[in-house]
This record gives C-alpha cells, structure tokens and sequence, in this order.
C-alpha cells in the first residue's frame, strides 16, 4: 500500500491533529478500509434501523464521534472499527493517511466534521456485525464501484421536498450522501493503475498472509453476521 501512503501524504499532509471541538460542531471520524485482494476490496457496512441514529439504514463507512478518551482522531476511527464490525486496525491494519474532512449538509443533520481515514488489510482479514448500530457488512470490489453502471441518481424525500441525489448502487444497495462523497473522492486520486499496482506489490506483505488462488468474486461480497 506505500503507492497510496505516498499520495495521501501529499493529499491531506496537515500533521496538526484537530482538536476537539467545545463548541457546536463535533468530531467524527470514518474508516475506509482496504483489504489486498487481487481486485481491492472497501469494507462497508449497512446501518440498523433505529429512531435515535439519523443515519439509520444507510449504507456507510464504519465510524463515529470522538471520545475524550480518544488520544487522537485516528484513534476514532480505529476505535468505532472495532465496536462496530470487529476489526483491530490496530493489531491487523496499516494506517495509509487521510481524506479531507466533510460535513453534513443538511441543518437537520447534527453538525459534525468528519476525518476519513484510509487503512489497508490483509487479504484474510474478515469483518462481522459487532454492535446493534450495524445490520450487515459488505466487501465491494474496487471495480464494481468504478463501473459506470453503479453511478446513479437516488430521490430522497427531504422536508422541502423530494430532491435527487447521486449515489452508487451496490449489492442491491444504494451508497449516498457522505459516504458517497467519501468514495468518491478516493477513486478521484487513486486510478484504476495505481491500485492495481498497490495490490500487486503489498498483498504478501501484510498480514494475515496470502490471498487464494482463485480471484475474488465479481460482486459485493456480505460478511456472515456473528
């Protein structure tokens, strides 16, 4: 993954971690998690349903709000993997840098910045349902979210009215909003060869071993729930 190290510390090189905001507006962080698979694969998850979650039902990235006991905002975003899909980045990850921050654009979304984070796994490496917040995690292949047919448009039905959103459909899903800015703006900075590059050089290197012999499955690939 050293392609992508490379690029993201010449992308968002800000070595002065934010702090935590005391005002309105509060910290988050997401992961955008990589696993070396021969077609490079992003982990994401699908929200639970629920009143108190105003993201509820949405497929995203996993993630949170800082905590006080957070050293920094990279450790959010290694923490909220954890809770949520079982994911030591820690122990199992390679931290590759960081995305620039979004923030909801809706006033009746809570006001919030939020840091993604690029990690890169081992081709073995699983994820699972590991919190009631989660309903169902996904590994989608790099190619599939690059396929002209996955961009679309979505109606969101907001209280001024419906209005149309560009979104990625996936797994028989629909990827919008922050997230799908998120994405975007990774497959933006990171071509088709660089990643094929990336996977090629580093799948044996980290761990969690080697991949299988046979190739990834074409399509978006649910992990079996805990």
């Amino acid at each position: 993954f050293w392609v992508l190290s490379e690029a993201l510390a010449s992308y968002a090189s800000d070595a002065q971690d934010p702090p935590i905001q005391e005002g309105d507006r509060l910290q988050a962080a997401v992961s955008l998690v990589l696993r070396a698979r021969p077609n490079l694969e992003v982990l994401l998850i699908k929200r639970a349903k629920s009143e108190r979650d105003p993201w509820s039902g949405h497929m995203a990235l996993p993630g949170g709000r800082r905590d006080y006991d957070d050293m920094d905002i990279v450790d959010t975003a290694m923490r909220e993997a954890m809770e949520e899909v079982g994911l030591d980045l820690k122990l199992l990850g390679r931290t590759l840098g960081r995305l620039d921050d979004v923030a909801p654009s809706s006033p009746h979304l809570p006001t919030l910045t939020i840091t993604p984070f690029v990690f890169g796994i081992g081709a073995l490496a699983t994820a699972h349902v590991a919190s009631y917040e989660v309903a169902e995690v996904f590994w989608v292949p790099i190619d599939e979210l690059r396929d002209p047919v996955a961009l679309s448009t979505v109606e969101i039905l907001l209280p001024s009215g419906p209005r149309d959103f560009p979104c990625y459909r996936i797994a028989g899903e629909v990827v919008w909003g922050l997230t799908f800015r998120i994405i975007t703006q990774f497959l933006e900075i990171y071509p088709h060869l660089e990643l094929e590059k990336t996977a090629a050089a580093t799948r044996s290197t980290l761990k969690g071993g080697n991949p299988p012999d046979h190739q990834s499955p074409p399509a978006a690939e649910k992990e079996p729930r805990a």
